[in-house]
């Protein structure tokens, strides 16, 4: 298991907060990202908690969360597992930053791909699945990398950094790191003549993410410029600006149904960004956190409120882009041919894949783990044949606690309003199919 670079400021934050917090137990639990992983992510709480009602105000949980159940990334074996942070022990605390705060994340679980070279971006193009011809400096998008057979071998996030005197042209690849590897030696398969440079940096850049509401101020008050404040103002939009005194590239992405901001950065200079997000206290309210470090845990919770499935959880390389519930963020049908583009293409005119990721909401107080079976419900209210198994789940504090999950369901069976049943805490809970993976509600204001 690859050791944190991160790791003496979350134990240096742990011992501060035990004091602030006159003696809680705040311990950092460690886990290893990868294979087998998805039993320490996500362990079952010990007795049934609660969760802030319906009625509640929507930005401040009042009781215990349950933790996520999420599954087992399927990821290669052969590659060491980083090490990551689950959770501090604050896990209320911790979500309730995503919500009304700063939740301030270790990204150690990202790879970072650095292309550069003139052609990079048309090269970019005839690769994935989304259209980047048009992309110019401050951009932000998604697409996939495909294999032949249209199977996802990565989930890829571009920032096409702005132009800066002096400096090389580059776009910067966010990738999971047990994709960085291969990403990179497969698209090398494809140059030929072109000025392109595709490198796995990852072991270079520093890697955290900023999300919730008050993302902005705090990092504001690290060092990053109004100027560059208010270009991530806007989704998919990146910047060059410094923080913590550190050269650093900020990209805009929401995934937990609040602003969110990913930070690239020098790996030398990441304890000091790290420092300067995480010390900063609010005076006008007795020393209460801006920032809160945040783990795995509180970020399943609101990643799955927000429906932002992940790759290697909730759809993997043996998943088709039709089958992820994301296939519009991802792929274009305009742009030309790119590696697996006739299986999607084919997929796109028949209409419908055998199966398709689907958000579940229970109507019992029950929580299926990760890996259950889904059945469809028989004309006697009894389950039927097995038409799907849930990938992700949790108790959904929005929701009123609510019991929400993600689930590869047969696509016969995936229509809004469609009632499923799935194995839930030694019983059953009855499921109902939502029209989209989000359970928030949108939001309407501007971004």
């Amino acid at each position: 298991m690859t050791a944190n670079p991160l790791q003496p400021e979350h134990e240096r934050y742990a011992r501060v907060e035990r004091v602030r917090l006159g003696g809680a137990p705040v311990e950092v639990e460690w886990m290893p990202y990868g294979v087998g992983a998805a039993e320490q992510v996500a362990p079952m709480a010990p007795t049934a908690p609660t969760a802030p009602s319906s009625s509640a105000s929507p930005t401040v949980p009042t009781a215990p969360i349950a933790p996520t159940s999420t599954t087992a990334p399927t990821v290669p074996t052969s590659i060491e597992h980083p090490e990551i942070v689950a959770g501090y022990g604050l896990l209320e605390l911790e979500y309730a930053a995503f919500r009304r705060g700063a939740a301030v994340m270790d990204m150690a679980h990202r790879g970072t791909i650095a292309v550069r070279g003139a052609d990079r971006v048309d090269f970019l193009n005839r690769m994935v699945t989304q259209e980047l011809k048009d992309m110019a400096g401050g951009d932000v998008r998604a697409g996939f990398w495909l294999n032949r057979k249209g199977r996802i071998e990565a989930d890829l996030l571009f920032v096409h950094v702005p132009d800066v005197d002096g400096t090389t042209p580059l776009t910067l690849v966010d990738v999971d790191i047990h994709d960085a590897a291969r990403t990179v030696a497969t698209l090398h398969s494809f140059l030929f003549a072109e000025d392109v440079q595709i490198t796995d940096e990852s072991a270079l850049w520093g890697r955290l993410a900023v999300h919730g509401p008050e993302g902005a101020a705090l990092l504001s008050n690290a060092g990053v410029e109004d100027a560059a404040l208010e270009i991530l103002n806007h989704d998919a939009r990146c910047v060059s600006c410094t923080l913590a005194g550190a050269a650093a590239v900020l990209a805009r992405r929401d995934q937990c149904g609040s602003p969110g901001v990913e930070i690239f950065l020098p790996r030398e200079a990441i304890g000091r960004a790290w420092d300067a997000l995480v010390s900063q206290h609010d005076v006008q309210e007795i020393g209460r956190r801006r920032a809160r470090p945040a783990g795995w845990h509180a970020y399943n919770i609101a990643r799955i409120e927000a429906g932002t499935p992940l790759h290697h959880v909730d759809f993997g390389p043996d998943n088709l882009p039709h089958e992820t519930g994301i296939l519009n963020a991802r792929t274009s049908f305009k742009k030309g041919c790119y590696p697996g583009q006739e299986v999607v293409a084919r997929m796109e005119s028949l209409g419908k894949p055998k199966q398709r990721l689907v958000a579940l909401r229970m109507s019992e107080d029950a929580l299926p783990t990760s890996g259950s079976p889904v059945f469809e419900r028989g004309a006697d209210g009894e389950p039927g044949n097995p038409v799907g198994a849930v990938t992700s789940s949790t108790l959904a504090p929005m929701l009123g606690a609510a019991s929400v999950a993600f689930a590869m369901v047969r696509t016969a069976h995936t229509e809004p309003g469609t009632v499923l049943l799935v194995p839930a805490e030694g019983g059953r809970a009855t499921a109902t199919v939502q029209a989209g993976l989000r359970f928030l509600p949108e939001r309407t204001e501007s971004t």
